[in-house]
């Protein structure tokens, strides 16, 4: 029996030093993409996907996502005190109940990140989204792969073909037997050097994974950049559950990059009917 997906762990405790000065006082994951910020697109897209509860992996200077998903009383009373519409906020409205937050007191890596969750998750499978990885389609990335896990279990890495010359920068699936958008993993390598990367299949910041990978993570191994690596606990449980990849039918924008994270704003910009067509005229004069 396929135990239904409920919960999402959003891990945004990082430091966002590619983004200094800007991420000084601002997380990273607050940075706009044109007027809704990084994490809100993700928390969107896990709605989509019918995710009950976000859980934030936090750390210190993160309030400012706490207090974009609560109700700002003084706000909302302004806005409809002079005639404004709330429904602008419905994204950072979320349900009572459906937000926890757990620190990271730590940066000890994306592994580490997942496994402070591990209380909240329970015995549960579980879904993780990384905000940095903007993914654009529709339907959204998560959603795509809910759909698989529906029919398939087990657990699911969103996959991505990438250049050659990048696969040091990814973990790297040893790819099996296709089936169309799904690909049998038969092994994970976390940022192979040149030259000796398995396949160009690289793992894209969304995952639905069983309970049982807290258990490996809960022994703390340091991988690949002196960090615990979340790619490491998945590997070890290959050959004991099924692990397949689904290749994303959309577009992703490596928002922890600034020329990445450009150009998914002026994509999101382009796409927008009220300011879509002054970028445009704009764009064609530079």
């Amino acid at each position: 029996m396929i135990k239904p997906l409920r919960k999402a762990v959003f891990p945004v405790g990082g430091l966002g030093t590619r983004f200094l000065p800007a991420t000084k006082a601002l997380p990273k994951e607050m940075l706009p993409v044109v007027d809704r910020p990084l994490i809100q697109y993700a928390v969107e897209e896990a709605l989509e996907a019918g995710i009950e509860q976000m859980i934030f992996v936090t750390g210190r200077g993160k309030s400012a996502i706490e207090d974009h998903f609560d109700i700002a009383f003084e706000l909302e009373t302004t806005m409809t005190s002079r005639g404004k519409p709330l429904d602008i906020l419905d994204g950072t409205r979320l349900k009572p109940g459906a937000v926890a937050y757990v620190r990271q007191q730590e940066p000890l890596g994306l592994g580490h990140a997942v496994w402070c969750a591990r209380d909240i998750v329970g015995d549960e499978p579980f879904a993780v989204l990384l905000a940095d990885d903007f993914m654009v389609g529709k339907p959204g990335c998560l959603k795509q792969m809910v759909e698989v896990y529906n029919r398939k279990g087990g657990n699911l890495i969103c996959a991505e073909e990438v250049p050659d010359d990048q696969t040091h920068r990814y973990g790297i699936i040893t790819p099996g037997e296709r089936d169309g958008a799904l690909t049998e993993v038969k092994g994970l390598v976390e940022k192979p050097r040149l030259g000796t990367a398995p396949s160009n299949l690289s793992v894209i910041g969304r995952y639905i994974l069983q309970p049982d990978v807290m258990r490996i993570l809960e022994g703390q191994r340091v991988g690949a950049g002196g960090e615990i690596q979340l790619t490491d606990a998945m590997a070890e449980m290959i050959g004991e559950q099924a692990f397949r990849g689904v290749t994303f039918a959309g577009t992703r924008y490596d928002c922890g990059d600034k020329a990445g994270f450009v150009q998914a704003t002026i994509a999101v910009a382009l796409e927008r009917a009220d300011i879509g067509p002054s970028v445009k005229a704009f764009l064609e004069t530079v």
